[in-house]
Protein backbone atom coordinates (compact mmCIF):
# COMPACT_ATOMS: atom_id res chain seq x y z
CA UNK A 1 0.00 0.00 0.00
CA UNK A 2 1.83 3.77 -0.60
CA UNK A 3 1.90 6.29 1.50
CA UNK A 4 -0.16 8.57 0.26
CA UNK A 5 -3.11 5.32 0.12
CA UNK A 6 -2.88 5.07 3.38
CA UNK A 7 -2.76 8.75 4.31
CA UNK A 8 -5.91 8.37 2.33
CA UNK A 9 -7.49 5.77 3.98
CA UNK A 10 -6.67 7.35 7.47
CA UNK A 11 -8.20 10.88 6.39
CA UNK A 12 -11.61 9.49 4.97
CA UNK A 13 -12.17 7.36 7.90
CA UNK A 14 -11.51 10.37 10.77
CA UNK A 15 -13.14 13.08 8.17
CA UNK A 16 -16.11 10.94 8.63
CA UNK A 17 -15.86 10.07 11.75
CA UNK A 18 -16.39 13.95 12.40
CA UNK A 19 -18.89 14.26 10.26
CA UNK A 20 -20.55 11.65 11.78
CA UNK A 21 -20.07 13.17 15.63
CA UNK A 22 -20.82 16.66 14.04
CA UNK A 23 -24.88 15.44 12.61
CA UNK A 24 -24.92 13.60 16.17
CA UNK A 25 -24.97 16.97 18.02
CA UNK A 26 -26.83 18.59 15.57
CA UNK A 27 -30.02 16.08 15.51
CA UNK A 28 -29.78 14.65 18.95
CA UNK A 29 -29.19 11.48 17.65
CA UNK A 30 -26.59 8.92 18.89
CA UNK A 31 -23.43 9.53 18.36
CA UNK A 32 -22.03 5.52 17.58
CA UNK A 33 -25.04 5.18 15.33
CA UNK A 34 -24.05 7.49 13.45
CA UNK A 35 -20.17 6.57 13.59
CA UNK A 36 -21.25 2.93 12.51
CA UNK A 37 -23.51 4.13 9.27
CA UNK A 38 -20.63 6.54 8.60
CA UNK A 39 -18.13 3.51 7.87
CA UNK A 40 -21.14 1.68 6.48
CA UNK A 41 -21.10 4.51 3.64
CA UNK A 42 -17.21 4.80 3.52
CA UNK A 43 -16.37 0.86 3.42
CA UNK A 44 -17.22 -2.21 1.64
CA UNK A 45 -20.91 -1.94 1.67
CA UNK A 46 -20.61 1.96 0.58
CA UNK A 47 -18.51 3.53 -1.95
CA UNK A 48 -15.30 1.53 -0.89
CA UNK A 49 -13.24 4.38 -0.43
CA UNK A 50 -11.80 2.59 3.20
CA UNK A 51 -10.17 -0.73 2.73
CA UNK A 52 -8.73 -1.88 6.52
CA UNK A 53 -7.04 -4.56 5.88
CA UNK A 54 -4.65 -2.21 3.35
CA UNK A 55 -3.18 -1.59 6.96
CA UNK A 56 -1.79 -5.05 7.03
CA UNK A 57 -0.29 -6.51 10.25
CA UNK A 58 -0.96 -2.66 11.20
CA UNK A 59 -4.49 -2.84 11.55
CA UNK A 60 -4.41 -5.37 14.98
CA UNK A 61 -1.24 -2.89 16.43
CA UNK A 62 -3.24 0.14 15.68
CA UNK A 63 -6.56 -1.00 17.03
CA UNK A 64 -4.91 -2.68 20.29
CA UNK A 65 -3.57 0.42 21.20
CA UNK A 66 -6.78 2.75 21.26
CA UNK A 67 -8.91 0.37 22.98
CA UNK A 68 -6.48 0.18 25.27
CA UNK A 69 -6.77 3.85 25.64
CA UNK A 70 -10.62 3.68 26.08
CA UNK A 71 -10.58 1.22 28.51
CA UNK A 72 -8.01 2.59 30.32
CA UNK A 73 -10.66 6.28 30.49
CA UNK A 74 -13.09 3.55 31.68
CA UNK A 75 -10.97 2.18 34.53
CA UNK A 76 -10.20 5.54 35.57
CA UNK A 77 -14.03 6.32 35.38
CA UNK A 78 -15.06 3.49 37.05
CA UNK A 79 -17.00 4.32 40.15
CA UNK A 80 -19.20 1.42 42.19
CA UNK A 81 -20.23 3.71 44.75
CA UNK A 82 -21.67 1.24 47.49
CA UNK A 83 -21.87 -2.44 48.00
CA UNK A 84 -25.40 -3.46 46.43
CA UNK A 85 -23.98 -1.77 43.16
CA UNK A 86 -20.64 -4.01 43.59
CA UNK A 87 -22.79 -6.65 44.44
CA UNK A 88 -25.26 -6.32 41.07
CA UNK A 89 -22.20 -5.64 39.14
CA UNK A 90 -20.44 -9.00 40.32
CA UNK A 91 -23.99 -11.48 39.85
CA UNK A 92 -24.63 -9.82 36.60
CA UNK A 93 -20.76 -11.01 34.92
CA UNK A 94 -21.07 -14.53 37.01
CA UNK A 95 -24.58 -15.27 35.45
CA UNK A 96 -23.98 -14.15 31.94
CA UNK A 97 -20.81 -16.02 32.13
CA UNK A 98 -22.57 -18.92 32.56
CA UNK A 99 -26.27 -18.06 30.27
CA UNK A 100 -25.27 -16.38 27.68
CA UNK A 101 -21.78 -17.97 26.70
CA UNK A 102 -24.28 -21.63 26.83
CA UNK A 103 -27.07 -19.22 25.30
CA UNK A 104 -24.95 -17.83 22.97
CA UNK A 105 -23.14 -20.94 21.61
CA UNK A 106 -26.35 -22.92 20.80
CA UNK A 107 -27.94 -19.60 18.87
CA UNK A 108 -25.23 -19.37 16.60
CA UNK A 109 -24.95 -23.20 16.04
CA UNK A 110 -28.76 -23.81 15.50
CA UNK A 111 -30.12 -20.54 14.00
CA UNK A 112 -27.25 -18.62 12.36
CA UNK A 113 -25.81 -22.04 11.01
CA UNK A 114 -22.27 -21.99 12.41
CA UNK A 115 -20.28 -25.08 13.38
CA UNK A 116 -19.84 -25.50 16.78
CA UNK A 117 -15.98 -24.12 17.17
CA UNK A 118 -16.77 -20.98 15.48
CA UNK A 119 -20.35 -20.52 17.22
CA UNK A 120 -18.33 -20.87 20.63
CA UNK A 121 -16.19 -17.95 19.14
CA UNK A 122 -18.89 -15.99 18.41
CA UNK A 123 -20.24 -16.51 21.74
CA UNK A 124 -17.13 -15.40 23.95
CA UNK A 125 -16.61 -12.38 21.57
CA UNK A 126 -20.09 -10.85 21.95
CA UNK A 127 -20.62 -11.48 25.67
CA UNK A 128 -19.57 -7.67 27.00
CA UNK A 129 -21.39 -5.12 26.33
CA UNK A 130 -19.14 -2.35 25.26
CA UNK A 131 -17.95 0.38 27.57
CA UNK A 132 -17.29 2.87 24.15
CA UNK A 133 -20.89 3.05 23.35
CA UNK A 134 -22.54 2.66 27.06
CA UNK A 135 -20.33 5.37 28.65
CA UNK A 136 -21.65 7.84 25.56
CA UNK A 137 -25.35 6.67 25.58
CA UNK A 138 -25.07 7.00 30.08
CA UNK A 139 -24.10 10.43 29.55
CA UNK A 140 -26.46 11.13 26.66
CA UNK A 141 -29.66 10.33 28.94
CA UNK A 142 -28.37 11.31 32.20
CA UNK A 143 -29.32 8.08 33.87
CA UNK A 144 -30.35 7.99 37.48
CA UNK A 145 -27.96 5.85 39.85
CA UNK A 146 -27.09 3.41 40.28
CA UNK A 147 -27.88 2.04 36.66
CA UNK A 148 -25.24 3.67 34.91
CA UNK A 149 -22.51 2.67 37.07
CA UNK A 150 -23.69 -0.80 36.52
CA UNK A 151 -23.55 -0.72 33.00
CA UNK A 152 -19.79 1.01 32.66
CA UNK A 153 -18.80 -1.86 35.47
CA UNK A 154 -20.57 -4.55 33.56
CA UNK A 155 -18.68 -3.76 30.39
CA UNK A 156 -15.62 -3.15 31.57
CA UNK A 157 -15.12 -6.61 33.70
CA UNK A 158 -16.58 -8.33 30.72
CA UNK A 159 -15.10 -6.81 27.77
CA UNK A 160 -11.68 -8.06 28.53
CA UNK A 161 -12.76 -11.49 29.67
CA UNK A 162 -14.48 -12.10 26.49
CA UNK A 163 -12.05 -10.90 24.49
CA UNK A 164 -9.62 -13.67 26.11
CA UNK A 165 -11.74 -15.89 26.03
CA UNK A 166 -12.74 -15.87 22.80
CA UNK A 167 -8.82 -15.96 21.72
CA UNK A 168 -8.37 -18.70 23.53
CA UNK A 169 -11.48 -20.42 21.62
CA UNK A 170 -10.16 -19.80 19.00
CA UNK A 171 -6.63 -21.55 19.39
CA UNK A 172 -8.60 -24.21 20.76
CA UNK A 173 -10.51 -24.52 17.60
CA UNK A 174 -7.11 -23.56 15.24
CA UNK A 175 -5.34 -26.27 17.31
CA UNK A 176 -2.75 -24.39 18.69
CA UNK A 177 -4.21 -25.52 22.08
CA UNK A 178 -5.02 -29.05 23.44
CA UNK A 179 -8.22 -29.33 25.93
CA UNK A 180 -10.20 -27.83 27.79
CA UNK A 181 -7.72 -27.87 31.34
CA UNK A 182 -4.96 -25.67 28.65
CA UNK A 183 -7.96 -23.31 27.88
CA UNK A 184 -8.76 -22.75 31.34
CA UNK A 185 -4.85 -22.31 32.42
CA UNK A 186 -4.75 -20.00 29.54
CA UNK A 187 -7.85 -17.72 30.91
CA UNK A 188 -6.62 -17.79 34.31
CA UNK A 189 -2.89 -16.97 33.30
CA UNK A 190 -3.89 -14.23 30.89
CA UNK A 191 -6.25 -11.91 32.98
CA UNK A 192 -4.30 -12.77 36.59
CA UNK A 193 -0.98 -11.73 34.57
CA UNK A 194 -2.77 -8.41 33.11
CA UNK A 195 -4.88 -7.21 35.92
CA UNK A 196 -1.15 -7.75 37.77
CA UNK A 197 0.91 -5.72 35.39
CA UNK A 198 -1.87 -3.30 34.93
CA UNK A 199 -1.99 -2.72 38.68
CA UNK A 200 1.81 -2.24 39.45
CA UNK A 201 2.19 0.13 36.71
CA UNK A 202 -1.08 2.22 37.28
CA UNK A 203 0.50 2.47 40.78
CA UNK A 204 3.93 3.55 39.48
CA UNK A 205 2.18 5.88 36.99
CA UNK A 206 0.14 7.55 40.10
CA UNK A 207 3.12 8.09 41.74
CA UNK A 208 4.73 10.04 38.85
CA UNK A 209 1.48 11.92 38.55
CA UNK A 210 1.68 12.58 42.11
CA UNK A 211 5.03 14.52 41.88
CA UNK A 212 4.03 16.37 39.00
CA UNK A 213 2.13 19.41 39.17
CA UNK A 214 -1.57 19.31 37.33
CA UNK A 215 -0.57 23.01 36.99
CA UNK A 216 1.35 24.24 34.49
CA UNK A 217 2.29 20.60 33.53
CA UNK A 218 -0.93 19.31 32.63
CA UNK A 219 0.70 18.22 28.43
CA UNK A 220 3.28 16.47 30.66
CA UNK A 221 1.12 14.25 32.92
CA UNK A 222 -0.90 13.39 29.44
CA UNK A 223 1.77 12.74 27.50
CA UNK A 224 3.80 10.43 30.48
CA UNK A 225 0.56 8.57 30.76
CA UNK A 226 -0.21 7.71 27.87
CA UNK A 227 3.58 6.68 26.79
CA UNK A 228 3.24 5.08 30.09
CA UNK A 229 -0.11 3.56 29.03
CA UNK A 230 1.15 2.16 25.11
CA UNK A 231 4.61 0.63 26.61
CA UNK A 232 2.20 -1.35 28.89
CA UNK A 233 0.05 -2.67 26.17
CA UNK A 234 2.56 -3.72 24.57
CA UNK A 235 4.30 -5.34 26.93
CA UNK A 236 1.87 -7.14 27.83
CA UNK A 237 0.79 -8.55 24.42
CA UNK A 238 4.28 -9.72 24.09
CA UNK A 239 4.42 -11.90 26.89
CA UNK A 240 0.67 -12.70 26.85
CA UNK A 241 -1.28 -12.24 23.80
CA UNK A 242 -4.84 -10.26 25.03
CA UNK A 243 -3.89 -9.68 28.34
CA UNK A 244 -3.31 -6.05 27.66
CA UNK A 245 -6.52 -5.42 27.76
CA UNK A 246 -7.58 -6.31 31.41
CA UNK A 247 -4.10 -4.17 32.27
CA UNK A 248 -5.45 -1.27 30.98
CA UNK A 249 -8.33 -1.45 32.93
CA UNK A 250 -6.57 -2.42 35.84
CA UNK A 251 -4.15 0.39 35.28
CA UNK A 252 -7.15 3.04 34.79
CA UNK A 253 -8.56 1.64 38.53
CA UNK A 254 -5.48 2.53 40.55
CA UNK A 255 -4.60 5.94 39.00
CA UNK A 256 -8.27 6.78 39.07
CA UNK A 257 -8.47 5.82 43.04
CA UNK A 258 -5.84 7.50 44.04
CA UNK A 259 -6.52 10.76 45.95
CA UNK A 260 -3.66 12.46 45.10
CA UNK A 261 -2.87 12.17 41.60
CA UNK A 262 -5.84 15.03 40.40
CA UNK A 263 -7.70 12.22 38.42
CA UNK A 264 -10.49 14.07 37.40
CA UNK A 265 -8.20 16.58 35.99
CA UNK A 266 -5.96 14.24 33.64
CA UNK A 267 -9.31 12.24 33.31
CA UNK A 268 -10.81 15.49 31.22
CA UNK A 269 -7.46 15.32 29.02
CA UNK A 270 -7.88 11.25 28.82
CA UNK A 271 -11.74 11.21 27.90
CA UNK A 272 -10.67 13.83 24.77
CA UNK A 273 -8.22 10.98 23.25
CA UNK A 274 -10.38 8.49 24.34
CA UNK A 275 -12.94 10.14 22.44
CA UNK A 276 -10.93 10.64 19.43
CA UNK A 277 -10.74 6.91 19.28
CA UNK A 278 -13.96 6.06 18.81
CA UNK A 279 -14.50 8.68 16.48
CA UNK A 280 -11.46 6.76 14.16
CA UNK A 281 -12.12 2.97 15.56
CA UNK A 282 -15.79 2.53 14.96
CA UNK A 283 -15.78 3.80 11.53
CA UNK A 284 -12.89 2.31 10.57
CA UNK A 285 -13.85 -0.87 11.91
CA UNK A 286 -17.54 -0.88 10.05
CA UNK A 287 -15.65 0.14 6.85
CA UNK A 288 -14.74 -3.58 6.93
CA UNK A 289 -18.75 -5.27 7.16
CA UNK A 290 -19.93 -6.34 3.61
CA UNK A 291 -23.27 -7.42 2.89
CA UNK A 292 -21.39 -10.31 0.87
CA UNK A 293 -20.56 -11.43 4.32
CA UNK A 294 -23.94 -10.50 5.98
CA UNK A 295 -26.42 -11.52 3.38
CA UNK A 296 -26.29 -15.24 3.57
CA UNK A 297 -26.95 -15.46 7.55
CA UNK A 298 -30.25 -14.51 6.09
CA UNK A 299 -32.88 -14.50 8.93
CA UNK A 300 -31.81 -17.27 10.98
CA UNK A 301 -28.85 -14.46 11.77
CA UNK A 302 -31.20 -11.99 12.89
CA UNK A 303 -33.03 -14.63 15.12
CA UNK A 304 -30.22 -15.47 16.66
CA UNK A 305 -29.24 -12.00 17.68
CA UNK A 306 -32.91 -11.02 18.41
CA UNK A 307 -32.53 -14.38 20.83
CA UNK A 308 -29.81 -13.03 22.92
CA UNK A 309 -31.03 -9.29 23.15
CA UNK A 310 -35.07 -10.47 23.80
CA UNK A 311 -34.70 -13.57 25.67
CA UNK A 312 -31.15 -14.56 26.63
CA UNK A 313 -30.56 -11.00 27.96
CA UNK A 314 -33.40 -10.42 30.15
CA UNK A 315 -33.23 -13.98 31.66
CA UNK A 316 -29.96 -12.89 32.86
CA UNK A 317 -30.71 -9.57 34.13
CA UNK A 318 -33.71 -11.21 36.21
CA UNK A 319 -31.74 -13.84 38.10
CA UNK A 320 -28.59 -11.06 38.83
CA UNK A 321 -30.71 -8.97 40.37
CA UNK A 322 -33.14 -11.17 42.04
CA UNK A 323 -33.18 -9.95 45.57
CA UNK A 324 -31.04 -6.75 45.23
CA UNK A 325 -33.02 -3.75 45.38
CA UNK A 326 -33.89 -2.94 42.21
CA UNK A 327 -37.19 -1.89 40.91
CA UNK A 328 -38.83 -2.82 37.48
CA UNK A 329 -38.29 -0.32 35.17
CA UNK A 330 -34.42 -0.38 37.05
CA UNK A 331 -34.88 -4.17 35.72
CA UNK A 332 -36.37 -3.60 32.15
CA UNK A 333 -33.87 -0.93 31.51
CA UNK A 334 -30.36 -2.84 32.53
CA UNK A 335 -32.36 -5.90 30.97
CA UNK A 336 -32.73 -3.77 27.33
CA UNK A 337 -29.52 -1.51 26.74
CA UNK A 338 -26.41 -4.20 26.16
CA UNK A 339 -25.19 -2.73 22.87
CA UNK A 340 -21.49 -4.21 21.78
CA UNK A 341 -18.85 -1.77 20.81
CA UNK A 342 -15.16 -1.39 19.32
CA UNK A 343 -13.26 -4.57 21.17
CA UNK A 344 -16.06 -6.85 19.95
CA UNK A 345 -16.00 -5.59 16.29
CA UNK A 346 -11.80 -5.57 16.72
CA UNK A 347 -11.49 -8.69 18.01
CA UNK A 348 -13.91 -10.25 15.01
CA UNK A 349 -11.92 -8.61 12.25
CA UNK A 350 -9.16 -9.33 13.68
CA UNK A 351 -10.02 -13.16 14.28
CA UNK A 352 -11.57 -13.26 10.72
CA UNK A 353 -8.01 -12.79 9.45
CA UNK A 354 -6.09 -15.32 11.43
CA UNK A 355 -9.27 -17.52 10.18
CA UNK A 356 -9.23 -17.17 6.71
CA UNK A 357 -4.76 -17.39 6.63
CA UNK A 358 -5.48 -20.62 8.31
CA UNK A 359 -7.98 -21.72 5.90
CA UNK A 360 -11.10 -22.40 8.12
CA UNK A 361 -14.26 -22.35 6.45
CA UNK A 362 -16.82 -19.77 7.61
CA UNK A 363 -15.10 -17.18 8.91
CA UNK A 364 -16.77 -14.50 6.96
CA UNK A 365 -19.71 -15.83 8.15
CA UNK A 366 -18.44 -15.41 11.91
CA UNK A 367 -17.25 -11.38 11.68
CA UNK A 368 -20.78 -11.09 9.56
CA UNK A 369 -22.89 -12.52 12.31
CA UNK A 370 -20.40 -10.18 14.46
CA UNK A 371 -21.03 -6.69 13.19
CA UNK A 372 -25.08 -8.00 12.67
CA UNK A 373 -24.83 -8.44 16.43
CA UNK A 374 -23.22 -4.69 16.55
CA UNK A 375 -25.50 -3.14 13.68
CA UNK A 376 -28.65 -4.38 15.68
CA UNK A 377 -28.19 -3.77 19.02
CA UNK A 378 -26.21 0.12 18.47
CA UNK A 379 -29.29 0.77 16.23
CA UNK A 380 -32.27 -1.00 18.13
CA UNK A 381 -31.23 -0.12 21.65
CA UNK A 382 -28.84 2.94 21.06
CA UNK A 383 -32.10 5.21 18.84
CA UNK A 384 -34.71 3.67 21.88
CA UNK A 385 -32.72 3.84 24.62
CA UNK A 386 -33.30 7.23 25.51
CA UNK A 387 -36.99 7.40 24.83
CA UNK A 388 -37.37 4.40 26.93
CA UNK A 389 -35.38 5.85 30.33
CA UNK A 390 -37.57 8.90 30.48
CA UNK A 391 -40.39 7.04 30.10
CA UNK A 392 -39.42 4.69 32.80
CA UNK A 393 -38.55 7.60 34.93
CA UNK A 394 -35.24 6.79 35.03
CA UNK A 395 -33.92 10.13 34.03
CA UNK A 396 -31.70 11.98 36.67
CA UNK A 397 -33.70 15.41 37.43
CA UNK A 398 -30.25 17.09 38.54
CA UNK A 399 -28.87 15.90 35.26
CA UNK A 400 -31.79 16.80 33.20
CA UNK A 401 -31.67 20.55 33.96
CA UNK A 402 -28.07 20.99 34.34
CA UNK A 403 -26.97 23.12 31.71
CA UNK A 404 -23.21 23.35 31.09
CA UNK A 405 -21.96 20.51 31.81
CA UNK A 406 -24.29 18.04 30.81
CA UNK A 407 -24.16 19.46 27.12
CA UNK A 408 -20.25 19.89 27.46
CA UNK A 409 -20.22 16.11 28.19
CA UNK A 410 -23.16 15.23 25.06
CA UNK A 411 -21.21 17.12 22.78
CA UNK A 412 -18.07 15.37 22.86
CA UNK A 413 -19.60 12.57 22.31
CA UNK A 414 -21.67 13.61 19.67
CA UNK A 415 -24.95 12.74 20.79
CA UNK A 416 -26.75 15.23 22.81
CA UNK A 417 -27.45 17.99 20.92
CA UNK A 418 -30.64 18.36 22.46
CA UNK A 419 -29.76 20.66 24.96
CA UNK A 420 -28.01 23.06 23.25
CA UNK A 421 -31.43 24.04 21.88
CA UNK A 422 -33.26 27.09 22.83
CA UNK A 423 -35.20 26.25 26.02
CA UNK A 424 -33.17 23.31 26.86
CA UNK A 425 -35.53 20.65 25.17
Amino acid sequence: MTPERLGLLWGVTVFAGAIAQALAWLTGLPGVVLLLSAGLVIGRSGFGLVEPLDLGAGLGTVVGLLVSLVLFDGGINLRLPDDGTRQAVLRIVLVRLVLALAAGLLAAHWLAGLNWSLAAVFSAIVLATGPTVVNPLVRQIRLSSPLGEVLDGEGLVLEPIGAVLALLLLELALGDLHGWRELALGLLQRLGGGVAIGAVCGWLLAEALRRIPAQPAGALRLQLTVGSLFLMFSGCELLLPESGLPAAVAAGVVVGRRPDTDAAELDALIRQLAQLAITMLFPLLAADVSWAELSPLGWGGVACVLVLMLLVRPVAIGLATWGLDFSLPQRALLAWLAPRGIVTAAVASLFAIRLEQAGVVGAGRLQGLVFLTILLTVGLQGLSAGPLARWLGLVDPEDEGSGSEAAADAGAVGAAAVQQQPGGQ
